[in-house]
């Protein structure tokens, strides 16, 4: 994948679209015929969509191209850590919201933003210098 083809919001809006449409399919197809709520089904969205918003840059901005030079073990340490914070932060944000009476677009809202910060949060925690340059500014 060439970083020039597309800016960096082309990559982002392509990877959100992919797996939108895989997270979908797998709400359709297995979770819920298997009980799963619809109103929690945007749980699985939004954890398949975290590692897109945070890679995509971690990928395109030359000063985070080191991430890449750590082990196997570490990125895969961090994906798993970034999907569990994405499906942990939801879930935790739903369940608390679900029955308030608010609408269904400010409930998923409300996951999203806690999914996201859970997971953004655990990937710094593995990787404070990433962000460091930006933290001194």
């Amino acid at each position: 994948m060439d970083k020039e083809t597309l800016p960096r919001w082309g990559w982002l809006l392509i990877g959100l679209f992919a797996m939108a449409i895989i997270a979908n399919t797998l709400n359709i197809v297995v979770l819920g015929p298997a009980g799963l709520p619809e109103q929690f089904q945007v749980i699985t969205v939004i954890t398949l969509m975290a590692p897109v918003l945070i890679y995509i840059g971690v990928w395109y901005d030359e000063e985070r191209q080191h991430y890449w030079e750590q082990s196997q073990e570490h990125i895969a340490g961090d994906v798993l850590f970034v999907f569990v914070g994405a499906a942990v932060g939801s879930a935790i944000a739903l369940v608390a919201i679900v029955d308030i009476g608010l609408p269904r677009l400010l409930q998923d809202v409300g996951a999203m933003a806690a999914g996201f910060m859970l997971s953004w949060g655990l990937f710094w925690w593995r990787n404070p210098t990433l962000y460091r340059a930006e933290a001194s500014r």
